[in-house]
């Protein structure tokens, strides 16, 4: 006999945007999300017995995050995916967990002759903030936050050398190269018991995004890395550190190969070693390095 080993279900893709307008100074802010819930419960029979009596409609699901958005602040986004998780879990009293993803979109207000516009907004980038929030009726709220495509590039200031080398082996060790990629990075909160706490901590998700972001972003720049373990682990370390209600950091970091071009073959040209400066970007294959840190002591939430 087959059975349920693992169900889940609910709306993914759905686009919202919320603009925020304060009228004693005409500035509007806006916030631009993907999100997606998946509901988990005493559902099987709606897989087994095709019983839709225990079948919360995606539709339904959509309408509650329009409601919910119209309802409540959707910043920092980790709050706003509590209040989505906890509805869902109280309204319906089969629903033992909600899974909700919110990833928010990038809009930069303009600088309009040195000035903050009140309106208008900018792309610089196709990096997002991200939210992974599992809510579970009588255990918490377990939250990742993240940033994802962050997309860095030094022209120096990295090397690599010291490596295995056998017969398979044909990369030169270099002292000085070019380093890019796009920066996945995620921290998990440790559990958060209910939602008033989660409000409570508001300012805290923000300040750690922007610690976070500035942490990755100094660390890249300033340091002459050795190898990209050790600068991702150096990261870690650094958000562990500020951040204290953190119990793991995560990078996920592909590394972007930009190579030299010999260009003797023409009149003599040097453009290798210390005298290259025209390279070829390679779309792939390219190096792909992940680690996870973690404090000392656990106390991490896992989603």
């Amino acid at each position: 006999m087959a059975s349920v080993a693992a169900a889940r279900y609910g709306k993914d893709n759905v686009r919202v945007y919320k603009v925020e307008r304060d009228a004693s100074t005409g500035v509007q802010t806006v916030t631009e999300m993907t999100v997606c819930v998946l509901l988990e419960g005493a559902i099987e029979v709606s897989y087994t017995k095709a019983d839709n009596s225990v079948v919360v409609a995606t539709d339904s699901i959509k309408n509650t995050i329009y409601i919910k958005a119209k309802e409540y602040p959707v910043n920092p986004p980790e709050v706003f995916a509590s209040y989505l998780g906890t509805h869902f879990i109280k309204t319906y009293s089969h629903i033992t967990a909600a899974n909700v993803k919110i990833v928010t979109h990038r809009w930069q207000r303009m600088t309009i002759d040195g000035k903050p516009h009140p309106h208008s907004f900018y792309r610089d980038g196709n990096e997002t903030r991200t939210v992974e929030a599992r809510i579970v009726k009588g255990k918490g709220i377990f939250l990742r936050s993240g940033i994802n495509g962050l997309l860095v590039l030094k022209s120096t200031g990295s090397q690599f050398h010291g490596f295995v080398r056998d017969e398979y082996t044909t990369l030169p060790e270099v002292w000085d190269r070019i380093l890019s990629t796009t920066i996945d990075c995620g921290w998990t909160w440790k559990t958060i018991p209910s939602l008033e706490a989660a409000v409570a901590a508001t300012s805290k998700f923000n300040a750690a995004w922007e610690a976070a972001r500035s942490i990755t972003m100094k660390t890249f720049a300033e340091e002459n890395s050795p190898s990209v373990q050790n600068t991702m682990y150096k990261m870690c370390g650094s958000i562990l550190e500020a951040v204290p209600e953190v119990g793991t950091v995560d990078y996920k970091l592909p590394n972007s190969h930009y190579f030299e071009i010999d260009l003797s073959w023409h009149k003599g040209t040097k453009n290798t070693g210390k005298d290259a400066e025209v390279y070829a970007p390679q779309s792939g294959p390219n190096g792909l390095i992940e680690v996870t840190v973690a404090r000392a002591q656990a106390g991490a939430s896992k989603l």
